[in-house]
C-alpha cells in the first residue's frame, strides 16, 4: 500500500511518526507533504522520512487563499507522481480536496473542531478520527475514540525520558526550571484568539527567572528582554524538555496538552478552549486562562505546592492509563480500510482490542 501523509504543524509529525514506522516495517511505502512553517522539514528529515516540501506557510489572509490554490496544485502534481493509495492527515483540505479529485480515500484526524478548517475538508474526506472527548457533532463521517492524539507519540509505550536532556539545558540534577512557549497567532484558528500581551509576557519571565531557569520556545521573534531566554535546542527533543520540567506556560493548545500528559503542572493561556485541555484542567493537570491575569498567582502556587506538582503526576498517569494504542489502532484502520470503516460503526468496542494498560 502507498501513503501519502499530508503535514500542518510539528505535533503531526510525532502523531504519525510511529504509524509511518510500524507501516513501513509491514511493507508499505509512506510519503510525506509539507509546507515550511516551523519545524516540521527539521522533524522529517531527523526521524528518516521521505517528503516533499511545498515551499513556505504563508501567513497573510491573502496568503491563506493563494495557498490554497498553489499548494493544491502542488499536492495534485505529487500525488499523480506517488500515485498513494490512501491519503491521511490532521484535517488537511489539501489533502482531502486531491484525494477526493484522484477518487482515493482520505482518513482524517481531528481533535480541535475548528470549524473553518473542517468545512473545507470535510465534504472531500471519508473518515474523520476524533478523540471521544471532542463533543462536536461532525457527521456520519465521524469515529470516536477512546485515546488522545498525543498518546501517539507520549504514552510510555513510545515515549521514554531521556535525562542527557539536563546537560543539553545546562541542568544540575535537582534544579527546577520553567517552559514557555508563545504562539505566532497565524493560524486560521487563531483568529479572534488572544493570549499574553508583551508586557505581561516579560513580567511573567521576570519572576519567574527569580525562582527558576527559564527557557522560551517561539514562533515569533522575541522580543530584545526576551531573546536571552530562547531555547536553543532541537525541536525533535521537545518532549524531554517538557518531561523534566517543573511547570510549562503555553499560548499552544498542543504544547499544553502534551505538557500535562507527561504529569508536568501547565498554565494554558489562550481565549481558545480545546477539548483535550478542558478534560487535563478538570483533574488538575492544566490551569487555563484567557489571557495574563493572575498567571504570576497560579505560577507562585505550583512552584510552592508539592501537593499540586503530585496530584498532577497521579491524574495524567490515571488518564493516559488504560486508554487505546492510537498507533496500533491507525495501523489496523488503515490497512483494513474500507472495512474498518464498517467494522468500527457497527460496534465501536471493537476499538477495545487496541486497549494497552501503561502501568
Amino acid at each position: 500500500m502507498r501513503i501519502l501523509i499530508d503535514i500542518g504543524h510539528p505535533a503531526h509529525v510525532h502523531l504519525f511518526k510511529h504509524f509511518a514506522w510500524q507501516m513501513q516495517k509491514n511493507g508499505h511505502e509512506i510519503f510525506f507533504t509539507v509546507r515550511d512553517k516551523e519545524h516540521e522539514l527539521y522533524l522529517l528529515s531527523a526521524y528518516g522520512f521521505k517528503y516533499k516540501s511545498f515551499g513556505k506557510h504563508l501567513k497573510s489572509k491573502i496568503g491563506k487563499i493563494i495557498g490554497l490554490l498553489r499548494f493544491n496544485i502542488k499536492m495534485l502534481a505529487t500525488a499523480l507522481s506517488f500515485k498513494p493509495d490512501i491519503f491521511l492527515s490532521h484535517g488537511s483540505f489539501y489533502a482531502a480536496q486531491v484525494a477526493w479529485l484522484l477518487r482515493k480515500p482520505h482518513i482524517s484526524m481531528e481533535d480541535t473542531g475548528n470549524m473553518e478548517q473542517v468545512i473545507l475538508y470535510r465534504p472531500f474526506t471519508s473518515v474523520i478520527l476524533t478523540p471521544i472527548t471532542l463533543e462536536k457533532n461532525l457527521g456520519s463521517k465521524q469515529i470516536r475514540l477512546r485515546t488522545y492524539h498525543e498518546l501517539a507519540y507520549l504514552n510510555p509505550k513510545y515515549f521514554k525520558k531521556s535525562p542527557n536532556i539536563l546537560k543539553l539545558l545546562n541542568i544540575n540534577s535537582g534544579d527546577i526550571y520553567c517552559v514557555i512557549r508563545l504562539v505566532s497567532w497565524n493560524a486560521t484558528h487563531d483568529i479572534g484568539k488572544n493570549g499574553l500581551r508583551e508586557n505581561e509576557a516579560i513580567e511573567i519571565v521576570d519572576y519567574l527567572s527569580s525562582k527558576m531557569r527559564v527557557f522560551i520556545s517561539s514562533e515569533q521573534k522575541l522580543p530584545l528582554d526576551l531573546e536571552k531566554f530562547k531555547l536553543e535546542l532541537s525541536p525533535n527533543v521537545i518532549h524531554d524538555v517538557l518531561a523534566f520540567s517543573s511547570l510549562v506556560i503555553s499560548e499552544g493548545a498542543t504544547l499544553a496538552a502534551e505538557a500535562g500528559f507527561l504529569g508536568v503542572p501547565t498554565i494554558y493561556i489562550n481565549s481558545q478552549e480545546t477539548c483535550n485541555n478542558q478534560e487535563l484542567e478538570k483533574i488538575g493537570c492544566v490551569f487555563s486562562f484567557k489571557n495574563g491575569n493572575g498567571v504570576i498567582k497560579k505560577a507562585m502556587e505550583i512552584i510552592n505546592g508539592e501537593t499540586i506538582k503530585k496530584v498532577v503526576e497521579v491524574n495524567s498517569s490515571n488518564l493516559v492509563n488504560d486508554k487505546i494504542d492510537l498507533t496500533l489502532f491507525m495501523v489496523w484502520f488503515v490497512e483494513n480500510y474500507p472495512q474498518s470503516f464498517h467494522t468500527m460503526k457497527e460496534n465501536p468496542e471493537y476499538q477495545d482490542n487496541f486497549k494497552t494498560m501503561t502501568t
